[in-house]
């Protein structure tokens, strides 16, 4: 099985910062990329940002200057830190990794449970 576990979610004021961690564990063979979704209420789930394991990232153009993501290939981890956070950054935020059990697998998504983040005005 795989599992990842998300953490660092909270209440903040808006212009403050919070740091984003999911790890991965179980049978993992390759990971191809890991990144953060999120989901506001009454909206659907959109990208916020992606990191592959040639280190190649993508950002939302909501938060392209306030956010930056980095991965630990070693731990599994990904991580997003958010600076500058606006009341619109409120939303349940998934961790997703693309990856194969197996060297025979195909890759396949899999996602957290989501981490809340609230930024308050």
């Amino acid at each position: 099985q795989v599992r990842l576990v998300e953490s660092g979610g909270g209440l903040v004021q808006g212009g403050g910062s919070l740091r984003l961690s999911c790890a991965a564990s179980g049978t993992i063979f390759n990971i191809n990329a890991m990144g953060w979704y999120r989901q506001a209420p009454g909206k659907q789930r959109e990208l916020v940002s992606i990191i592959t394991s040639s280190n190649n990232k993508t950002y939302a153009d909501s938060v392209k200057g306030r956010f930056t993501i980095a991965r630990d290939i070693a731990k599994n981890t990904v991580y997003l830190q958010m600076n500058s956070l606006k009341p619109e950054d409120t939303a349940v935020y998934y961790c997703n990794a693309r990856l194969r059990k197996t060297w025979y697998d195909s890759y396949r998504d899999y996602w957290g449970q989501g981490t809340q983040v609230t930024v308050s005005s």
